[in-house]
């Protein structure tokens, strides 16, 4: 059993590998979340198209969300948007684009290397209003009563204390200011070859809790008129998951009451 300091090297590792590609794509391709080891034949699909919203840039786009966050955000001109795990910056750009130069932007990430490939991009923009803050979603090296608005993609299943996380972001945002957070969630009990295997845990899945749990979590942080804005099942190929379980444990699998969902949830303080 991994730590979280080990859970969140793997992460750092992981993602500071695809953060140093070039810019022609990452590893996964535009419409995929996952890690290079599981990609490398088969990619798990998860991420959705960014480039009909406002703000969109390429280059930022390293297509390691879940869903479009920033869309259901609710952003308003002049407001404090604050984007955990902001990766190269493609959701603070498009929060930008809503928030305008009167707004703020900042983007959290604890992977140097998407760090600096973010502030490259915000710089090319001539972005003033867009900076971006190395740090631990946990421990957030940010102000209380911060933001209007936080927004995140596929990010908060890959931090090991979801709890702390989610008390952290109720302390940065204003009384008021809600959040949009895309994630990862299950329906059912993961199989055990898929809790365990890091790499796995990369991609978006192992991390991830079961749905109630999820949001009774965000309930008990303090958090109210919690809403699901946008949920829809993930399908892991079988291709993938017999390199983790047995045919008979894929047949279980497959069964209608268990799946790996995406969701995206709003909520106020």
């Amino acid at each position: 059993m991994q730590t979280a300091e080990q859970i969140k090297e793997v992460v750092r590792q992981k993602y500071g590998a695809i953060a140093e590609q070039p810019e022609t794509g990452s590893c996964c391709g535009p419409t995929s979340c996952c890690g290079p080891e599981i990609s490398a034949n088969v990619p798990i699909v998860m991420a959705q198209e960014y480039d009909a919203l406002n703000g969109y840039v390429a280059e930022a786009d390293l297509g390691l969300g879940c869903g479009l966050p920033t869309q259901f955000a609710q952003i308003k001109a002049g407001d404090v948007v604050v984007d955990l795990g902001s990766g190269a910056g493609n959701d603070c750009f498009v929060a930008r684009a809503e928030t305008g130069e009167t707004g703020r932007v900042i983007g959290l990430d604890m992977t140097p290397a998407m760090i600096d490939r973010a502030r490259q991009n915000a710089k090319a923009l001539g972005f003033s209003n867009v900076e971006f803050v190395y740090g631990d979603i946990e421990y957030m090296p940010l102000p209380e009563n911060l933001a209007d608005v936080v927004v995140s993609n596929c990010v908060m299943n890959l931090v090991p204390d979801k709890q702390k996380a989610f008390t952290e972001t109720h302390r940065i945002l204003k009384s008021g200011g809600h959040f949009s957070i895309s994630d990862i969630v299950l329906k059912g009990d993961l199989p055990e070859g898929l809790q365990h295997d890091a790499e796995m845990y990369v991609g978006c899945v192992s991390g991830a809790i079961q749905k109630d749990a999820y949001l009774q979590l965000v309930q008990e942080t303090g958090f109210t008129n919690i809403i699901i804005q946008k949920e829809r099942e993930i399908s892991l190929p079988d291709d993938v998951l017999q390199n983790y379980l047995s045919a008979d444990e894929i047949a279980d699998y497959r069964q209608e009451d268990k799946g790996i969902y995406s969701i995206t949830v709003y909520a106020e303080k």
